[in-house]
């Protein structure tokens, strides 16, 4: 299996896009940042290394990297989204809280199952998906009522 730079250099290759350092560097913070990133948030820690990237370089990695299968956009329902590393890493799913923000990744075969049974019953081919389950944490609503 390739590292995710040598999967990232071969789709720029496909597309005759270049490597470059900056590129590196973005995929390097990436997924140095654990999961669920904003570009703001991935800008400010490639910033930090090097000053001269600007956000609009960043805003285009990312793409690249979501197009390239490298990273999954995620939607947690408040206008931003966030990307998390998705080469090499196990389907998962997500609930997230509408008032924290707080995201769970969940992985449940049997819902898995049930997803490629609908998907067959209705002549689909399945080539990927994402769920996202919205509501309240436990802290949340714990608060909400007084507790």
């Amino acid at each position: 299996m390739q590292t995710p730079e040598q999967a990232l250099a071969s789709y720029l290759a496909a597309r005759n896009l270049k490597m470059t350092p900056q590129r590196r560097l973005i995929l390097r913070e990436f997924l140095q940042s654990g999961s669920h990133v904003s570009c703001e948030d991935l800008w400010a820690r490639v910033k930090a290394v090097d000053g001269s990237i600007g956000q609009a370089t960043v805003y285009r990695t990312l793409k690249l990297l979501a197009d390239s299968g490298l990273a999954n956009p995620v939607d947690f329902a408040d206008g931003v989204t966030r990307y998390e590393p998705h080469y090499g890493q196990e389907h998962h799913d997500h609930l997230i809280c509408e008032q924290c923000r707080t995201s769970i990744e969940i992985v449940d075969p049997v819902i898995e199952r049930r997803q490629e049974a609908l998907a067959k019953r209705h002549g689909f081919v399945l080539s990927h998906h994402r769920m996202s389950l919205y509501g309240l944490c436990a802290a949340c609503r714990a608060k909400a009522s007084g507790s």
